[in-house]
C-alpha cells in the first residue's frame, strides 16, 4: 500500500492576486475538488488550476495545462456522461458552457454547449437510466436548486426545484463564524461575516446514488472556517422530495494541523471503495488560500452516508484492493513532532522555528535569509522509530519577490492570474540519533511541491531531524515551513484513558470536559447520534475541554474522548449526551 497525508500534496498553481483593497498576494490555491475515474485514471478538477490534475493511484498526481477550459470560473465539475468526461464550472451572469472530452491527457476538451444560463457551484449527475440532472447553488440566501438536463445538449428540461435551503438554527454546524459563535482574528472576517448577515453560504452540491437512493451533498457555512463541512440529504428520486440526514455533517475536520472538509465530492476507486475529496483551509494571504484533502468513506448497513476523519490529517494507507474504511486506512504511526524543540540557521521577527511544531497550517517558520542552505532542526526529546516526515511549505510575503502578472481577470478576490509554470524545490531531509552522524532521509529531485511526505523503505530509530534547502525557493524567497511533521512510534506507554463530563446547554451546543491524562499529547473526540455510529471527530492539543456548538437540535448524542500519544491511542468509553 502506498501512503499519503493530508492536505493532498498535489502541484497547486500560485495564484498572483490584487485584491479590491489593493493589497496584492501571491500563494498557492486548491480548492472545490471534483474527482472522477474516466479511462482507468483520476481526474482532478479544481479550482483556479488553469487545468487539471490526473493519477493513477491517488497517490503521485501530475499536473496538465489546459487553455481549451474557462480558467477563472469558479468550482470546475466534472462527470462522466454517455461515457465521456463533461466539465462546466461557475458564473455569475451570461451562460455557463459545457465542455467534452474522450481523452483528456491527448485530444482535450471542446464545448458542446454554449449553455442557457448561469450558475454557480455545479454538479452533474446522470441515473442509470440515462437521464442527466444539474444541481447548483451558493448564496446565502438562494437555497440549491437542480433541474434536468437534456444529455446531448445540456438544456434543461422542464422546471427548476429549490431542493436544499438553509437551517442553522437547527443544524448547529450551519451557523457561520470560527468558534462558531462568532469570534474575529482580523477585520477581514468580521467584513466577511457582516457582509452575509450571518447567514451561511449553501453550496457545493454533488450527488451521488446508492442502492436507489439519492445523496444529495452540500456545503456550509462559508469556506474560510474550521467548521467548512459537507451535509446531506436523501430522497428516493433525483428532485426528491429530499429529508435531512441527521448524521449532518459527514464530513467535517474543526481540529488537527489543517481543518475544514467542505465543498468537494465522493466516487469510488477501481477496488470499488469509497472516498470524499474536499476543501481545506489556510486563509491567511486570502481568504481564498485552501488545499484539498482526501478522505475514506462509505455507506454503512442503513444505508448512511459517512466519513472516517479520525487523524485526517496522519499518514493514510492508499489501498490496493477493497478495505475496510474504518480500520485499513489508517497507517498507525503517531505524531512525534509537537512541541519539539527547534532551532534553525536563521529566522524573521514572529516567524520563529517554534512555529514549524505547533500542529498549525496557519502559522510558520520564516528564515533570515534567502540563500540556500538554510535549516530547521527538530529534537524529538529521545529516539523514536521514524517511519514518515510530512515537510509543508508556506507561502511568506511572496508578493514582495515577484512582478504582477498581466495575464489574469477579474474575479470575486479582485484581480486574479494563475502560474501554470513549474516551481520546483529542493528539500534535503536528515534523521541522526546523536545529532552527529546524520541519515538522508530525501534528497529527491526538484519537484513542485508544496506539502511533501517522505516514506524510507525502512523505519529509522531517530531522534533528531533536519530539513535543508538546498535550492532556491520560488520566486528567490526564503525557506518557510508551516509543518516539520514526524511520525511513527515511540517506545514507551499509552496514556492512560479519559473519561469525559457531557453537559448539553442547548439543542446545538455541548459542552465536554475530561481531566488531563498525563502522557496525553491530545485527544480526539468522536460523537454521534447512535453508539454505533460516532462518525464526527474533533482533534484537539493541549487542552482538557472542548464547546460543540455544531450539533442538530431534536437528536441524541454519543460522545466518547480518546487519549493519546507518540506510542498509540487510548479510547475513553461512549458516554450519552441527550437531547
Amino acid at each position: 500500500m502506498s501512503i499519503i497525508c493530508n492536505p493532498v500534496d498535489l502541484p497547486y498553481r500560485y495564484q498572483h492576486i490584487v485584491q479590491p483593497n489593493g493589497i496584492r498576494t501571491v500563494h498557492r490555491e486548491g480548492a472545490d475538488p471534483s474527482i472522477v475515474r474516466f479511462r482507468n485514471r483520476y481526474f482532478a478538477f479544481v479550482s483556479m488550476t488553469r487545468g487539471f490534475f490526473h493519477s493513477a493511484d491517488l497517490v503521485q498526481w501530475s499536473y496538465k495545462y489546459t487553455d481549451a477550459l474557462p480558467a477563472f470560473d469558479y468550482a470546475p465539475d466534472a462527470r462522466v456522461i454517455n461515457d465521456q468526461l463533461i466539465v462546466t464550472a461557475s458564473r455569475t451572469d451570461g451562460t455557463c458552457p459545457f465542455f467534452r472530452s474522450e481523452d483528456p491527457l491527448t485530444t482535450g476538451f471542446v464545448e458542446v454547449s454554449a449553455g442557457s444560463f448561469a450558475f454557480f457551484d455545479p454538479s452533474l449527475f446522470q441515473d442509470q437510466d440515462g437521464a442527466t440532472y444539474l444541481y447548483w447553488g451558493c448564496s446565502p440566501i438562494e437555497p440549491i436548486y437542480a433541474t434536468r438536463l437534456d444529455s446531448a445538449t445540456f438544456e434543461p428540461i422542464g422546471e427548476r426545484h429549490a431542493v436544499i435551503g438553509a437551517h442553522p438554527d437547527a443544524h448547529g454546524w450551519e451557523v457561520p463564524g470560527e468558534s462558531p459563535l462568532p469570534e474575529f482574528q482580523t477585520e477581514e472576517e468580521r467584513a466577511i461575516f457582516d457582509l452575509i448577515g450571518g447567514r451561511p453560504f449553501i453550496e457545493g452540491a454533488w450527488m451521488t446514488r446508492h442502492e436507489g437512493t439519492y445523496h444529495l451533498q452540500y456545503a456550509a457555512p462559508q469556506t474560510e472556517s474550521n467548521l467548512y463541512a459537507d451535509g446531506v440529504y436523501t430522497a428516493p428520486t433525483a428532485l426528491g422530495p429530499f429529508t435531512y440526514s441527521a448524521h449532518s455533517p459527514y464530513s467535517s475536520k474543526p481540529g488537527g494541523f489543517i481543518t475544514g472538509a467542505g465543498h468537494g465530492s465522493t466516487f469510488r476507486d477501481e477496488f470499488g471503495n469509497w472516498w470524499h475529496a474536499s476543501t481545506m483551509r489556510i486563509s491567511v494571504n486570502h481568504n481564498f488560500e485552501r488545499r484539498v484533502g482526501l478522505f475514506p468513506a462509505g455507506f454503512d448497513s442503513d444505508g448512511v452516508l459517512f466519513c472516517n476523519q479520525n487523524f485526517a490529517d496522519y499518514p493514510m494507507r492508499i489501498p490496493r484492493g477493497p478495505i475496510d474504511p474504518w480500520k485499513d486506512p489508517f497507517a498507525g504511526w503517531m505524531l512525534l513532532s509537537y512541541r519539539a524543540q527547534a532551532t534553525a540557521s536563521s529566522w524573521q521577527t514572529n516567524h520563529s522555528p517554534e512555529l514549524a511544531t505547533n500542529e498549525d497550517i496557519r502559522s510558520w517558520w520564516v528564515a533570515g535569509s534567502a540563500q540556500p542552505g538554510q535549516w530547521l532542526e527538530l529534537d524529538l526529546g529521545t529516539v523514536h522509530t521514524i517511519h514518515a516526515v510530512q515537510v509543508n511549505l508556506a507561502d511568506h510575503k511572496l508578493s514582495d519577490f515577484v512582478t504582477e502578472r498581466a495575464d489574469g481577470a477579474d474575479t470575486m478576490a479582485g484581480y486574479r492570474a494563475i502560474d501554470p509554470g513549474f516551481h520546483p524545490t529542493q528539500l534535503r531531509v536528515e534523521v541522526s540519533a546523536d545529532n552527529r552522524q546524520w541519515t538522508t532521509l530525501s534528497n529527491g529531485s526538484l519537484t513542485d511541491s508544496a506539502h511533501q511526505l517522505i516514506v524510507p523503505d525502512e523505519a529509522t530509530a531517530a531522534r533528531y531531524v533536519r530539513v535543508t534547502a538546498d535550492t532556491p525557493m520560488p520566486f528567490g524567497a526564503p525557506l518557510a515551513l508551516s509543518g516539520v511533521r514526524v511520525f511513527g512510534r515511540g517506545f514507551g506507554s499509552k496514556p492512560a484513558p479519559v473519561a469525559a463530563d457531557i453537559r448539553r446547554h442547548s439543542p446545538t451546543h455541548v459542552r465536554l470536559a475530561w481531566p488531563d491524562s498525563p502522557n496525553a499529547v491530545g485527544y480526539n473526540i468522536r460523537y454521534g447520534i447512535a453508539p454505533d455510529k460516532l462518525y464526527h471527530s474533533w482533534l484537539v492539543y493541549d487542552q482538557a475541554e472542548l464547546d460543540v456548538h455544531t450539533l442538530n437540535a431534536g437528536e441524541k448524542y454519543w460522545f466518547a474522548v480518546d487519549a493519546f500519544n507518540r506510542n498509540g491511542i487510548s479510547t475513553g468509553p461512549i458516554s450519552e449526551a441527550g437531547i
